[in-house]
């Protein structure tokens, strides 16, 4: 049967333990409760961090063009018009639906992650409770990962007036996010083993 925090509970009011055991068990319960909490804010920033890269409009900008990974926004007369991406040489198609589809799949993944470590809490053992987390995890890392990389590799390569956006560090970002998050995932199936 597992051990689940509210069996913990129960154990600590029965008679015939010690205050001092009772404490320890409580400073315990409390501090699992604490990092479970870190650990999913910690998802729930990686979630928001690859969304706002995904979707919103500034992997590279300049004074009056703003780009990202679906459209680009051209300052025209004070005001901003959407336009689609140049096609040819500067944005190759399949290298930007390989961007794409990288940056779809990490939101989906991380995602998937967050409702699988809910799930797992409350339905596997211990040993069991965070793997599929962090392999979701580590799989939204490497997806925004190769977005990021191919994104750095194969665009904007012969501009010299723009620079990268928030977009783009965000998704850079989310990436070192999402890894650490997949590694805490693994570091705590070890420990609760």
């Amino acid at each position: 049967m597992p051990n689940t925090p509210s069996l913990k509970l129960v154990i600590l009011r029965e008679e015939g333990i010690r205050p001092e055991e009772r404490h320890t068990a409580f400073k315990h319960i409390v501090i699992m409760l604490i990092l479970l909490a870190g650990i999913f804010l910690l998802h729930i920033i990686g979630i928001v961090l690859l969304l706002v890269a995904t979707i919103d409009n500034a992997w590279w900008v300049t004074e009056t063009v703003s780009t990202d990974v679906w459209a680009r926004w051209i300052l025209q007369n004070g005001v901003w018009n959407y336009t689609a991406l140049p096609t040819g040489s500067f944005y190759p198609e399949d290298y930007l639906q390989a961007v794409q589809a990288s940056s779809v799949l990490a939101c989906i993944f991380s995602g998937l992650g967050i409702f699988v470590f809910l799930a797992q809490l409350f339905t596997l053992q211990k040993g069991q409770r965070f793997t599929i987390s962090g392999i979701f995890q580590l799989l939204a890392c490497l997806c925004i990962m190769i977005a990021a990389s191919i994104y750095t590799d194969r665009f904007h390569l012969d501009e010299r007036s723009g620079w990268y956006g928030h977009c783009y560090i965000l998704a850079w970002t989310s990436f070192a996010i999402t890894f650490i998050s997949s590694i805490i995932y693994f570091v705590l199936r070890k420990k609760t083993a």
